[in-house]
């Protein structure tokens, strides 16, 4: 029996038959909540968000272990080892993603030091993410997700449920909301509110941003921005290398790191410069200790798919996960004569094929483009990051 110290407990753990195929699939999401919510704890200087980054670290111990545990009752050759090696590399480089989404959390635990204008100085398009205990007398208590209609009639999205020590990620049109639900919203801060009162019936605490003490702290928080969603893409694609064995994706995280390494290093400099004419520099350790933690994480990425690079066998357990996978991630590359090269993408969605979703563009000669839900013209040369069912991506690469 194995035991984690957790924040105020012990959690013991013992081997039991499990599937390794469902415990990748729930690290994987559990990796990509960690990342999302450890840098809006950071972002928004919000302390419930930063404690429940505590709780889903250690929840990705217990499901650590218990991976590590069924590998190792697996092997039972030599050819056996050689095709889990490079799961037991998807298990140890999640770990470190969690870990390095705890150390971002604890900045605001630990309150070692950040600018308190960081919250003004986010950019518009910066979706507001917050904890929501669900009251007895709500609306959406007893009711699921679907019937609410939620994300339609508001804009907000339930990214993820903790109900007591349990975890429900990616709740779905079924998912019921239930008495002391802890919910995650995000969705744009002018709805968040009336749907935080609704579920809590409390009053939604505004804090008034302060003006900022340093110069050019916008700069540097959309730079935080930047590097949070290349760190996404990255964990996000390397996922996908593995889970698709595809070559290709794993050398695009590659190219991901090399960028998120750039940022870090500039970014290091611009704090350390604007020190020198802070009213108190010690309020801008925290950002230090956030590049290194995006540096982890990006680094972290490419352990994950180092198994392709290396043009090791998938193990058919990783398969067993692609098999049920609705949606798959795709790289593409525009040729001069492709159908692609002109189309335009609103809000995400090239216009020659609104089946799929394009994730990001690499340009040549301007580096990432973080597509999501902004619009651009597709030119020939990009390196396309996309979105979207089994059949639709394959269309789409033959439209490249």
């Amino acid at each position: 029996m194995t035991q984690f110290q957790g924040e105020d407990s012990v959690t013991s753990i013992s081997y039991e038959p499990v599937s390794v195929k469902d415990l990748l699939i729930e690290m994987k999401d559990t990796a990509e909540l960690l990342i999302d919510l450890s840098y809006s704890a950071v972002l928004l200087s919000n302390a419930e968000l930063a404690n429940e980054v505590v709780r889903l670290e250690e929840r990705m111990d217990v499901l650590e272990m218990r991976a590590r545990m069924a590998l190792m009752m697996a092997v039972r050759s030599p050819s056996d080892a050689e095709q889990l090696a490079p799961v037991l590399g998807i298990v140890g480089a999640t770990d470190t993603i969690s870990d390095a989404a705890g150390d971002i959390a604890k900045v605001v635990l630990d309150d070692i030091g950040l600018p308190d204008a960081m919250r003004a100085a986010l950019p518009e398009a910066v979706e507001t993410l917050v904890r929501a205990v669900v009251a007895t007398d709500s609306p959406y208590a007893g009711r699921e997700l679907g019937d609410i209609d939620l994300e339609s009639q508001t804009g907000v999205r339930a990214i993820a449920i903790r109900r007591g020590d349990e975890w429900l990620l990616n709740p779905g049109p079924e998912t019921t909301f239930e008495t002391e639900d802890v919910v995650l919203l995000r969705g744009p801060d002018v709805a968040i509110e009336d749907v935080y009162e609704l579920a809590t019936g409390t009053s939604f605490e505004r804090l008034e941003p302060e003006p900022p003490q340093i110069a050019d702290l916008e700069r540097a928080v959309d730079t935080i921005v930047h590097m949070k969603n290349l760190s996404e893409l990255a964990v996000d694609l390397a996922y996908s290398a593995v889970l698709f064995d595809s070559e290709p994706l794993a050398e695009e995280v590659s190219n991901l790191e090399i960028e998120v390494d750039a940022l870090e290093s500039r970014f290091e400099a611009w704090t350390l410069q604007a020190a020198a004419d802070a009213p108190d520099p010690v309020m801008l350790r925290g950002l230090i200790h956030l590049g290194r933690a995006t540096e982890v994480i990006s680094d972290a990425a490419v352990e994950l798919s180092e198994g392709v690079l290396r043009d090791m066998d998938v193990h058919p357990v990783v398969q067993l996960a692609v098999e049920e996978s609705d949606e798959i991630i795709v790289r593409v590359e525009v040729s001069q004569g492709g159908t692609l090269a002109g189309a335009e993408i609103t809000s995400g969605i090239p216009s020659v094929d609104p089946s799929v979703t394009v994730l990001a563009i690499r340009r040549p000669d301007e580096g990432w483009l973080l597509i999501g839900g902004a619009d651009a013209v597709i030119q020939p040369g990009d390196v396309l990051i996309a979105k979207g069912s089994q059949a639709s991506t394959t269309a789409f690469e033959a439209l490249a």
